[in-house]
């Protein structure tokens, strides 16, 4: 029976995490990630073809398991102003119980060096950009907020407000307020309407 790899994938994007988290992308670099975990650079390029891999897988499985959690608050409630207020705590919460994937996040992907991502990785990003763009538009739809400025208002009582809440906090390494998901909920809830 084959023994389990040291340095898994799992632990190598771990350490690109926490290097985000404390020097931002540029930071994660083959032989950074290597030696945060203790491993020969060998077993990081083993795994990822070069860096802007590294820095592609990192992003997205940060904002996969961000987005997957999103959407499902937003599905959760049929009421859609329920819904949308889910959405927006969702975002406080998430930071709040994973703060160095979300000091990552706030860079964007362009910072993770999208440009040089492989097809694949960009497809991936585009993919799970589309159904959370395709959930907010639908529940735009619900709420009656249709038209670019409709499509505005949403973005940023759902997107960029409850950012806006936790940005601050999380770039100057502080600990969120105990009532930062009331004020995102609240802030959105005033924006719809």
């Amino acid at each position: 029976m084959a023994r389990p790899p040291r340095f898994d994938t799992g632990r190598l994007l771990d350490a690109a995490v926490l290097l985000t988290a404390a020097g931002g992308p540029a930071a994660v670099t083959m032989s950074a990630v290597a030696q945060a975990v203790g491993a020969p650079s060998g077993s990081v390029y083993h795994r990822f073809a070069g860096r802007a891999a590294l820095l592609a897988e990192v992003w997205l499985r940060t904002v996969e398991d961000f987005q997957a959690g999103y959407l499902a608050a937003l599905a959760a409630d049929p009421d859609s102003r329920r819904a949308a207020r889910a959405a927006a705590r969702h975002v406080v919460a998430w930071s709040r119980a994973h703060p160095a994937e979300a000091a990552l996040l706030l860079h964007g992907a362009e910072e993770f060096g999208r440009a040089d991502w492989s097809e694949e990785h960009r497809d991936r990003a585009d993919r799970g950009n589309l159904r959370v763009y395709t959930a907010l538009g639908a529940l735009g739809e619900a709420l009656g907020v249709t038209g670019p400025q409709g499509q505005d208002r949403i973005a940023l009582a759902l997107i960029d407000l409850p950012l806006a809440v936790v940005r601050r906090h999380l770039r100057a390494g502080r600990e969120l307020p105990p009532h930062a998901e009331d004020l995102a909920e609240e802030c959105t809830a005033t924006l719809l309407g």
